[in-house]
């Protein structure tokens, strides 16, 4: 592979599954310049209309004949039959078998870079098939290809968000953007204990438990319902210790400012906010990857193993011409400073998670077998005799 080169003028960028433009937004702030975006949803269109106003926008990935001459196409394809709250049809499934369209336009364009993101469950789901479909099919495009599952936490914002990026090129090295960089986990000393998240409408098999810091923003219930995630602030007066954040905290949780997703309202109902919110790409973590294909480094010193067909898909690997490398890297290619989620939570705007979702949630917490906090039971049965006393 080539010596990474400095890029010295603006990457231009063809976004592809856009949503609300988390990555577009990111590679901005690194320097680049978005030639093209293509989303389907109509929410989604109002908030890049809004945003991006100067950009074409297609419709729909099936009727795009070709893409425009740009250095970089980004694809976060849809999750729907990937992700463990999805349908996990896998990745010929009718949502997230749409990727297939990438691979025709490629065919006929030759950017410097491809960019791809999805959930980490596309490692493991029916054995990988959905990333050994991916490699494949970059691989007889002529594609070198890496790829590395990070923490979104890295970028400093508390949302505990595990996503796999996919880096492939025919003319560069894409260790020399995914493995340039290895700031090792963060330490549990830099999370305080005055705040920890969960998922209210788990409780039997897990709670999605974080502390300073919201599990995975998620895109909605197996209902296609948004839920947002709970909060129990420690030391809280009694029928505020289990909160939910509103809307607002929502996108700063992805990076992205206040009211981003506000120009969606008028193409639907304001709950679906949460939707494109949870489906979106962190800000911060598209930025790194912005600087990072702009200046590509020196893959770092890391172990690497052979990896066979068939084998497992690690947290990070690397191939070409049907060589491939499992790369023991950390999810922290970085380590930004750390937003607390009580100094990025507004508090005043928090709403008390209702009386039947907490005492559903208590109810499968009492019954299953997980180790919590006696605190935070205490906490819960707490919530609960205080909005049964505000009913009567």
């Amino acid at each position: 592979m080539p010596e990474p080169t400095p890029q010295t003028t603006p990457l231009s960028v063809a976004g592809l599954f856009a949503g609300i433009g988390g990555v577009e937004l990111g590679l901005q702030a690194a320097g680049m310049q978005t030639k093209l975006l293509c989303e389907w949803w109509e929410p989604a269109q109002a908030v890049l209309e809004h945003h991006f106003p100067d950009v074409p926008l297609h419709d729909d990935i099936q009727t795009l004949r070709a893409l425009p001459d740009v250095d970089v196409v980004t694809a976060g394809f849809p999750c729907t039959d990937l992700s463990q709250a999805g349908r996990t049809a896998g990745i010929h499934g009718k949502a997230s078998g749409m990727i297939k369209h990438l691979f025709d336009l490629l065919e006929t364009a030759s950017p410097r870079w491809v960019i791809i993101e999805n959930v980490r469950n596309m490692l493991s789901l029916d054995r990988g098939t959905a990333m050994e479909y991916l490699v494949t099919q970059f691989e007889r495009l002529g594609y070198a290809w890496a790829y590395r599952l990070v923490d979104s936490r890295f970028t400093g914002v508390p949302q505990r968000r595990q996503r796999v990026i996919l880096v492939a090129s025919q003319v560069a090295d894409p260790r020399t953007v995914l493995f340039a960089d290895d700031a090792g986990e963060r330490p549990e000393a830099d999370y305080r204990e005055d705040a920890f998240g969960f998922y209210w409408t788990e409780g039997n098999t897990g709670l999605g438990w974080a502390q300073d810091a919201i599990p995975t923003l998620k895109g909605g219930s197996g209902l296609g319902i948004p839920s947002a995630p709970a909060i129990w602030i420690q030391g809280a007066e009694t029928g505020q210790a289990i909160v939910t954040p509103c809307i607002t905290d929502a996108e700063a949780l992805q990076g992205f400012p206040r009211g981003w997703t506000e120009p969606a309202q008028h193409r639907g109902r304001a709950s679906l906010r949460w939707k494109l919110v949870g489906n979106a790409v962190t800000v911060g973590v598209s930025e790194w990857l912005g600087r990072r294909l702009a200046q590509p480094g020196h893959p770092i010193k890391a172990p690497e193993v052979n990896l066979p067909e068939g084998a497992r898909w690690p947290t990070a690997a690397w191939g070409s011409d049907g060589a491939r490398r499992a790369v023991a890297v950390s999810f922290w290619p970085e380590k930004h400073p750390y937003a607390h989620l009580l100094d990025l939570l507004d508090v005043q705007s928090a709403v008390p998670l209702s009386l039947r979702a907490t005492t559903g949630f208590h109810d499968r917490l009492m019954r299953s077998r997980l180790r919590y906090p006696e605190d935070f039971a205490s906490a819960l049965k707490a919530h609960i005799e205080h909005a049964t006393a505000k009913c009567a």
